[in-house]
């Protein structure tokens, strides 16, 4: 199985003036993301705006981001909803473009019960046979995934991981506990990154990446190598950061801040919206005293 590294970035999708997706920008987003730390680009995730996305815009990313970064990271598609068919089909597409894996998200809406879980999640992992990522995340599925479910799951052999999102230790314990040698737990959450890495956690998806991933790389490196006060003190330096990153729904801060700093990536499509002018400035002001490590060069090529 494919390797897909510790810090992965939940890349957003940038937009142009139009409002169309802008697949020249999206390749030197990659690329410089890529530059400052990211093993794996999830590419249309919740930060990429998926459920604004149409299937062709989705292929179009995959195509854009694979090209972008070649072997120097991961590209893991975001191709799930709550529509298992869809979502198999997606997959096989994205699987034909070369993408190295996928993200299979708990479907929004229709709050299947567990099993309903299980075979949602079976069904689209048999339609590819590259590495696959389960991804609960409550606050925006209503829906939990129990630690039995998952690790049921993790018994198919190319569901690889989780990206756990449900800020429940008890729960990632038990899955850490439980799960079978090589199933990987991934932080859904910038904030819970030290935490579960220090119960046995392989790594994050992070949001924060995006301007910080050389630090976030650190910390985590740190962390792997014993420093835990070096680690711990990088944590508690990034969390304000963090924090101003979901004072509105993700990937709404985010973006106001790429393009504040000069990574233009365009304005939310509706139903997001930019932050008003209050909540703008208090986003910025939290901003300034951090050292951005995106190479913002990158975003003028």
């Amino acid at each position: 199985m494919t390797e897909i590294g510790r810090l992965i970035t939940a890349m957003v999708t940038p937009f142009d003036g139009r409002g169309a997706v802008d697949y020249r920008q999206a390749k030197r987003l990659a690329q410089a993301l890529v530059d400052s730390g990211s093993e794996g680009l999830v590419v249309t995730g919740t930060t990429g705006e998926s459920p604004t996305l149409s299937t062709e815009e989705k292929l179009g990313m995959y195509a854009a981001v694979k090209d972008a970064v070649g072997g120097r990271a991961t590209v893991v598609a975001g191709t799930t909803n709550y529509n298992t068919a869809e979502s198999i089909e997606l997959t096989r597409e994205a699987d034909h473009l070369g993408v190295d894996a996928f993200l299979l998200t708990v479907p929004y809406y229709n709050n299947p019960p567990q099993e309903g879980l299980y075979q949602h999640f079976k069904a689209i992992a048999a339609a590819t046979s590259k590495p696959c990522i389960l991804y609960n995340v409550p606050s925006r599925t209503v829906r939990n995934m129990e630690a039995a479910t998952t690790l049921r799951l993790a018994g198919i052999s190319n569901i690889v991981g989780v990206k756990e999102a449900s800020a429940n230790y008890e729960q990632i314990t038990r899955v850490l506990q439980g799960a079978p040698p090589g199933f990987k737990v991934w932080s859904g959450n910038d904030s819970d990154t030290l935490p579960i890495l220090a119960m046995g956690g392989h790594g994050v998806v992070s949001v924060a990446a995006h301007l910080t991933g050389l630090q976030i790389k650190e910390m985590i490196a740190a962390h792997f190598a014993g420093d835990h006060q070096r680690a711990a003190a990088i944590h508690q330096h990034l969390q304000p950061l963090v924090n101003s990153l979901f004072v509105m729904a993700n990937p709404i801060p985010l973006k106001y801040l790429l393009n504040h700093i000069g990574f233009g990536v365009g304005r939310p499509r509706l139903p997001l919206v930019e932050p008003d002018e209050k909540t703008a400035e208090q986003i910025k002001a939290v901003l300034a005293p951090y050292r951005i490590d995106l190479p913002l060069a990158t975003a003028a090529q």
